[in-house]
């Protein structure tokens, strides 16, 4: 344990002062390391550290005391990822220098009325700590002057990096003076960052607080292995087993995060969803009543959740896992702060398993090598119900009586309760406090967890007797992808390389297909695509998208496992035009039609290949 104090890291007294009020007593290791290092001149720094770990007092106290408050002009800028951090940020850094006369923060982003920035920039402000794009937009409209700007911080620069503003970092760091400190926090070390370190930062100082891309340390990492349409029923199971949960549930898709969070208020939980599509105020009053712990569950999207900075969180889950690890990281870092243990939980079906593995890999290093993801069971109804019945007696136990303010109201209470004993009295409270989970699990749906074990085997093996183990016997031992029990697999013609990925894939079946349709798996290739559809629903689907176009390209859709369909069988091989001949029909196939003919009926294999090959 660190046992230097502020004093000693050459912090003014003014800052001081105003730290010591809001509770600060001993610096955190990164504010430890971090802090004295900035102080100086020409000091770059790049600093690998979770969020939640004391990282904006850690450059916000060494930017605070190098401003000159008598000089209007402006002296340092902080980059952040999302309005909700750089409004984070500002009040933090508005709170530090509450002894600092003269000195002005302003924080600048997109989503809301330009011309009041502008207004406030034009008062004066020695710190701008703002969004990429909004920024470059008051650059370029001469409003933010950054010519004598002498300290640059890039917070959750990874994050920003992932959202897409390289380009907008780089036209700011190009726009602000040489001669300055320039300070990159991130989570993890990627090749953007150390791109922008070489471009931007001279003889820059790396501090590692923990390990280089590791998650929290503070975190413990669990996984649900479960079939897909136990999904939602396993989240219900794992948030009613822990009654005091505080937690962020991530998403993969924005209808996603809207159905989760339907789901859990109609199960009368107290739950908000958080994505793009809803308006700013509305963001705002969900994050507000989060922070608040009014609301116990928000449902959200990464882009939505990004920057949110909330204390105590309990668990993080991931309803889906992320396609990139740093994500993962990023959402698991939400919990675990200031010492305090957090859980990350994953829910996952068996083809994320190899995810699991990856980020394994990259968070579990060093002297964390040891430590894995734990693979559990889901609880028991009479767990559950036993857990929540306990919970409730607490309540009932740690219930703060105000003799004075109930006295004049037990006369009347005592009345309408005499005909009860005192073992009716206490039925009926703990019915009324209980009742909805004995209700729900009196008849809760069975769920059937995957065998972790004999799930490899079967994969490695094609034994145990089952319907995978059986097709990859059928395929000659070659791994043939089948569906998740109740789900079908189904093809789509466009891939990677037509910048088609799982939100296009989303898109185009809610545009074409009538009512919800529940999206299981997706597979992305270079020119191809393989998603899933519930049984009942794959026939409706298949018909529906037939029409289906993007832009002026037509898209097809079909059974991705030939064998599972009643498919015309393929040509026998005499059948089949010879290779030069195959060449001349393509010649003269070209600006005809593209796709074959389907009139109702389903390719075979080598109509596939006929129609890939023209």
């Amino acid at each position: 344990m660190s046992t230097s104090t502020f004093q000693s890291l050459g912090l003014r007294d003014e800052i001081l002062t105003a730290i010591a009020e809001l509770g600060y007593e001993t610096p955190m290791p990164v504010q430890e390391a971090v802090i004295p290092y900035l102080l100086g001149d020409h000091n770059d720094v790049i600093a690998l550290a979770q969020t939640g770990t004391g990282k904006t007092a850690a450059y916000g106290l060494p930017v605070l005391q190098r401003v000159d408050a008598e000089r209007r002009t402006t002296q340092a800028i902080i980059l952040s990822p999302t309005r909700e951090l750089c409004l984070q940020i500002c009040d933090d850094l508005r709170d530090y220098s509450r002894y600092l006369p003269g000195l002005h923060v302003v924080p600048v982003y997109g989503g809301t009325s330009i011309e009041a920035q502008i207004r406030s920039l034009k008062k004066g402000a020695q710190i701008i700590v703002a969004t990429p794009g909004r920024l470059i937009d008051l650059m370029n409209r001469g409003v933010a002057q950054l010519d004598q700007v002498e300290n640059v911080v890039l917070d959750e620069a990874d994050e920003m990096l992932n959202m897409g503003f390289s380009e907008s970092i780089d036209e700011i760091l190009a726009g602000v003076p040489a001669d300055r400190n320039t300070l990159l926090f991130s989570a993890t070390m990627g090749p953007e960052i150390e791109r922008i370190a070489k471009s931007y930062l001279h003889d820059y100082k790396e501090i590692v607080i923990g390990s280089r891309n590791e998650g929290a340390e503070h975190v413990n990492h669990v996984y649900y292995l479960v079939k897909a349409q136990d999904k939602y029923a396993a989240l219900k199971r794992i948030v009613d087993y822990y009654p005091r949960i505080y937690a962020i549930i991530f998403c993969r898709t924005r209808m996603e995060t809207q159905e989760v969070a339907d789901h859990l208020i109609r199960d009368g939980y107290n739950a908000e969803a958080l994505h793009g599509d809803l308006a700013q105020a509305q963001r705002d009053l969900t994050m507000q009543k989060f922070r608040q712990h009014c609301t116990q569950f928000l449902v959200a999207t990464d882009v939505a959740a990004r920057g949110l900075d909330v204390d105590d969180l309990t668990h993080v889950i991931n309803y889906g896992l992320p396609d990139d690890i740093e994500s993962y990281i990023h959402r698991s870092g939400r919990t675990g702060r200031a010492g305090k243990r957090g859980t990350s939980i994953s829910i996952i079906h068996v083809r994320e398993k190899s995810k699991i593995r990856a980020i394994e890999r990259v968070i579990f290093t060093g002297e964390h090598s040891d430590r894995h993801f734990e693979s559990a069971q889901l609880p028991e109804p009479d767990e559950i119900c036993t857990k929540q019945l306990y919970h409730v007696i607490d309540q009932f136990e740690h219930v703060e009586v105000d003799d004075d303010q109930i006295a004049a109201f037990l006369p009347e209470v005592n009345r309408k309760l005499a005909w009860l004993s005192r073992e009716d009295l206490i039925k009926r409270l703990v019915t009324a406090e209980f009742g909805r989970f004995m209700r729900y699990y009196a008849d809760a749906p069975e769920i059937v967890q995957p065998d972790d074990r004999s799930t490899r085997e079967s994969r490695r093996e094609g034994k145990n007797g089952g319907e995978r183990g059986k097709r990859e016997a059928k395929g000659g031992g070659k791994t043939v992808h089948v569906a998740e029990e109740g789900y079908r697999r189904l093809f789509i013609n466009r891939g990677k390389r037509d910048h088609f990925f799982a939100r296009e894939i989303i898109n185009i079946v809610n545009r074409y297909v009538k009512g919800k349709v529940e999206i299981g798996r997706i597979d992305l290739l270079p020119t191809i695509a393989f998603f899933e559809v519930p049984e009942e629903s794959a026939e409706d689907v298949i018909r529906m998208m037939a029409k289906a176009k993007v832009g002026d390209r037509r898209v097809v859709v079909d059974w991705a496992d030939r064998e599972d369909t009643d498919a015309r069988p393929a040509p026998r091989r005499a059948e089949r035009p010879a290779p030069s001949r195959r060449r001349n029909a393509k010649e003269k196939s070209r600006g005809s039609e593209s796709k074959p003919e389907r009139k109702g009926k389903k390719f075979s294999k080598e109509d596939w290949k006929q129609f890939f090959n023209s």
